[in-house]
């Protein structure tokens, strides 16, 4: 199986952090993430609603921001409900969780607020987002959407990748090519510097769907460090 890590974006109640720990020692998952907890994981509720799982509280690791907790993850899948042109493509899990095929690669799943979810912002920093198909008004607390994303991803494991030529590259990589392309297209007046999330979502998303290689990623930072190093010079470009 997949490594998979549970990341949970600004939890705030101790008992729902505990909760995860208890659906993820039921399939196997031993990595739980926080992302500016609002809730101590160590408070009593937390180690109550663990049950045998409190082990597991005691290796959690805090993070500031999303983007550092993901950093070193080849797949990040969103949790949530809403769509939009901004945001990622939303599939069912179902579908999301059949995609991953190679056995090597570190897969987080990505839980939003308890009230709130995932902001467009999160979302579109993960590699892929996925929705839960309930009825309409249907919702699930906080643990009970991190146990439907374990079971659909420990039981839909496709076979080991064959010929292990196959590298994904950590999102922290990734994301050093975003800037980059961000700078680029700003310093030569393509980008909206007003709401430059207008075409960086869509270039994302664009890149996202490639999935790309470490190869083909270096290649591309190879090509935009060097348009970056030469647009420095180009008196056409934009300044602020």
């Amino acid at each position: 199986m997949q490594k998979l890590s549970i990341i949970l974006v600004e939890p705030v109640h101790p008992g729902n952090v505990g909760s995860v720990c208890r659906a993820m020692a039921n399939f196997g998952a031993d990595e739980l993430r926080l992302v500016n907890p609002a809730c101590n994981h160590l408070d009593k509720e937390a180690v109550k609603m663990a049950v045998f799982a409190k082990h597991l509280l005691g290796r959690v690791v805090v993070y500031s921001d999303l983007a550092s907790a993901v950093a070193d993850c080849n797949y990040s899948i969103a949790a949530t409900r809403r769509d939009g042109c901004c945001r990622n493509e939303l599939q069912p899990l179902a579908e999301v969780a059949k995609i991953f095929n190679d056995k090597s690669a570190k897969i987080a799943l990505v839980f939003g607020r308890e009230r709130s979810g995932l902001t467009t912002e999160e979302v579109v920093m993960c590699s892929h987002a996925a929705a839960i198909e309930t009825t309409e008004d249907g919702s699930l607390n906080l643990a009970q959407a991190v146990i439907v994303f374990l079971y659909e991803f420990t039981r839909g494991r496709l076979a080991e990748v064959s010929d292990g030529e196959y590298h994904r590259p950590a999102q922290g990589d990734m994301e050093s090519l975003f800037l980059t392309m961000e700078e680029v297209l700003g310093q030569t007046g393509y980008l909206n510097r007003q709401r430059p999330e207008a075409l960086m979502n869509k270039m994302r998303r664009i890149h996202q769907r490639a999935d790309l290689n470490v190869d083909e990623l270096n290649i591309l930072r190879g090509i935009w460090t060097r348009l970056h190093e030469s647009v420095n010079d180009w008196p056409g470009k934009r300044k602020g």
